[in-house]
Parts: C-alpha cells; structure tokens; sequence
C-alpha cells in the first residue's frame, strides 16, 4: 500500500510539474484544449452570420444590435505574431474562455469609435499571450461577417488594471487591446492601440 501511495504522489508530481512547465514556456496546456474546442463551435457560427451587403456601417449596427453575449461576432488576426482567432461578444469569464472577447460597451468595427478587445495571455488558448512584441505601424486585422478592417499599431502602454479610460472614444476608428500584465499576474494591464487604416466592406 506503501509503494502504491508513494507511486501515485510520484506520478502526481511528476504532472504537476510538466503542467507549470507547458504553462511557463507554452500556455497552460488544459484549458487550452478546452478553449480549442471552444473556437472550433465559435467558426460554425461565425460562418451563419449575415454579410454587410456592401454597407459596412449599416453592417456594424446590425451585428450590435444582434450581437449575444459568448458567441461568435468576427475574427481578429495578427499576422506579425502568427494568431488568429474568433472573437466573442463579452469579456465575462465564460465568453473569454472561448477566445478574445470584445467589450460591449465599445463599438463594432466600422461605427467609426473604439473597438475594444481582452484576450487571456497564459490559459485559455492565450490568444493574447506575445501581444507585447507587437510593435509601431504593425497590423491587427479585424474579418467581420460585414467587412474587413485593417488597423496599424500606434503604441503600448501598461496602465493599472482601474484604467478604463483607456476604451473611451477618441473621435476616430480606434482598435483597444488589453490583456494581463506582466505574464502570470493580473497586476495591471497591457493595452495596444492601433488606428483604422483600410476598411473593405462585403
């Protein structure tokens, strides 16, 4: 019985161990399979959305307004940093397990105001987790079911996690990312913004 306890604690730790390895130089590896189930269900859904028509404002208004909370409403790709990913309505903590989520308090792309996305940086899939070494003039692609936006990164910053300011509207069609900063810790925030350079409607 000895040898069996001590066996399993061995076994345990042996787990245990390769589990903080993954999560320190990969992404933490359980939650990651869940959240790739996640966005496999969310590509269903976004290929059922209705396209723009052509009219990419009226396309953005129309999503908002139909928009629900965890499912699928477009999909954000960095080609800098080789990620691509659907994009949830919310940031709630469910919504967020299935891949970045856009604050619904912000604008859709193509309303001509702040687009705000959160994404994890280590569970999840950490769609988020190399958003630092995005860097100046860099693109973010945003594939709406209406239209295909293209913003240039402006700058970074590392703001308190209290700073919310950082989503209000400038005047302008503005991309807000945010995720956790530094990595493994939820003491602040890093947020990259970038600015609209191309809008293609469908």
């Amino acid at each position: 019985m000895l040898r069996f306890v001590a066996s399993v604690l061995m076994v345990s730790g042996a787990l245990l161990v390769l589990d903080a390895t993954a999560t320190l130089v990969w992404q933490e590896p359980i939650s990651a399979v869940i959240a790739s189930t996640g966005q496999s269900a969310l590509e269903g859904q976004l290929s059922e959305l209705p396209s723009g028509g052509g009219d990419l404002a009226a396309g953005a208004s129309a999503l908002a307004r139909r928009a629900e909370r965890g499912r699928a409403v477009g999909r954000i790709t960095m080609p800098t940093l080789g990620r691509s990913y659907v994009i949830v309505q919310g940031v709630g903590t469910s919504a967020l397990r299935k891949g970045p989520g856009h604050y619904s308090g912000t604008a859709f792309p193509g309303q001509g105001r702040t687009v705000a996305i959160a994404g994890h940086r280590t569970t999840y899939m950490a769609p988020f987790r190399t958003v630092n070494r995005l860097r100046r003039t860099q693109p973010v692609v945003l594939e709406m079911p209406y239209g295909r936006l293209t913003y240039r990164v402006e700058k970074t910053r590392i703001v308190p996690p209290t700073a919310t300011e950082v989503t209000r509207d400038v005047g302008y069609d503005r991309l807000v990312l945010t995720a956790c900063h530094p990595l493994y810790s939820a003491a602040e925030r890093i947020v990259v913004f970038a600015r609209l350079e191309r809008a293609e409607p469908r």
